[in-house]
């Protein structure tokens, strides 16, 4: 088939390695002019390597990243430690393949370097999507530069603000979530003492948390921070805007020294809104699917966003290939396989940000002493709590 994706973030790269390995045609259309180095850390989890595995770059990708050695969550002032679960049973990853932490431009680069190694693969930059429609045998996409295209399938890999999910469903309305977000990567070097252990640690405070892990081998430090405004004070949903280095020390003051050295020491600071979106009542119109953020938008309390895309985008391909004759039942199929779990991560992510901002003393008690209770006698029944995520294996999984 000849695919059409639009968008060359993670989501819209990786459907396209997933369909050229399954021997489809793919043209990715992405809206900015050059890949470039975009974003901070992001982790890379073992339900997404396996996908990586069977595609020949869980190696390749392994180059470029840190590989931490646990979860652990910490309470964010004192740095008391809640719990530790070893990311290795023996010498074997606990869930059977690496869990990975990258940095998101080298996550791209990897990605995109595989998909021109493809002769059925073509990228056309500066080339963004605004109307698509579906015709007897095919889709016609139409783009803000004056320029067509006729496909197969379309899919809308294009984000939270994907112009195809508008003209599916109309143009949503999201709502402040009443958190905002800080992100920064410092140099090791640049932290002295203060370096953040090589674990994917979540630290907890009162209306507020933080995560920090390390990134291309070791050598920068990564911090993610959420926290609780204002609902009605103005916020701006763009992870590219800037922020003040004062406004981000005084959200963490009097946090532990490993939080606050990153952010003293970063090179840049980025502030934005996080917002939620209500759940959509389909993701496919005909030949046309959504996948990524642009079907299922989630708050980033799970670390799984970017996961979710790359199994949508195994599950589609593989849906492709078993309904070869009828793309439109084949994109049905894959929306109604892929949509239960993509909810039930939404719905964790939404819990999440409850258990990590828990504002009295009575409520952290509550929430926190079972956990460390369970950290010292039973890590691995806590391990377990995690099983349905990073155990699942979408190349095993029946389209």
């Amino acid at each position: 088939m000849r695919i059409l994706i639009a968008g060359a973030g993670i989501g819209g790269l990786s459907t396209a390695l997933c369909c050229l390995a399954l021997g489809h045609q793919v043209t990715i259309l992405e809206q900015s002019p050059r890949l470039s180095e975009i974003g901070a850390g992001i982790q890379l989890p073992p339900n997404a390597m396996r996908v990586f595995d069977k595609l020949g770059l869980a190696g390749k990708l392994q180059q470029y990243s840190a590989k931490p050695a646990a979860l652990t969550a910490r309470m964010g002032i004192s740095g008391r430690r809640l719990f530790r679960i070893p990311l290795e049973q023996g010498n074997a990853p606990r869930w059977h393949a690496p869990y990975l932490h990258i940095h998101r431009a080298d996550y791209i680069q990897v990605l995109f370097n595989a998909v021109t190694q493809h002769t059925d693969a073509k990228l056309e930059l500066a080339t963004c999507v605004s109307s698509y429609k579906n015709l007897a045998n095919g889709v016609s996409v139409s783009c803000t530069n004056a320029r067509k295209y006729d496909a197969d399938v379309l899919v809308a890999a294009d984000g939270i603000h994907s112009n195809i999910r508008k003209q599916m469903h109309g143009r949503s309305n999201p709502h402040f979530s009443g958190n905002i977000a800080w992100r920064a990567v410092a140099p090791v070097e640049m932290l002295g003492a203060n370096v953040p252990e090589n674990n994917a640690c979540v630290w907890m405070g009162k209306g507020r948390h933080a995560v920090t892990y390390r990134l291309r081998c070791g050598e920068l430090a990564n911090f993610v921070g959420v926290v609780e405004a204002e609902r009605n004070t103005p916020q701006t949903e763009s992870w590219s805007t800037q922020g003040e280095r004062s406004e981000a020390l005084e959200d963490f003051r009097g946090w532990h020294s490993c939080v606050t050295s990153i952010l003293e020491n970063a090179p840049q600071l980025h502030r934005w809104g996080l917002f939620d979106r209500a759940p959509l009542t389909g993701w496919t119109n005909q030949r046309v699917a959504l996948l990524g953020d642009a079907a299922h938008p989630m708050l980033p309390f799970m670390a799984q966003g970017a996961a979710m895309a790359v199994e949508d985008a195994w599950q589609l391909a593989a849906s492709l290939n078993t309904y070869p004759d009828s793309p439109a039942e084949a994109l049905q199929c894959y929306a109604a396989s892929r949509r239960q779990r993509c909810s039930k991560a939404q719905r964790q992510s939404s819990r999440n940000a409850r258990i990590f901002h828990r504002k009295n003393a009575m409520s952290q008690t509550l929430q926190y002493l079972p956990l460390w209770i369970g950290g010292k006698l039973a890590p691995s029944l806590l391990a377990r709590q995690f099983d349905w995520l990073y155990s699942y294996d979408i190349t095993n999984n029946n389209a």
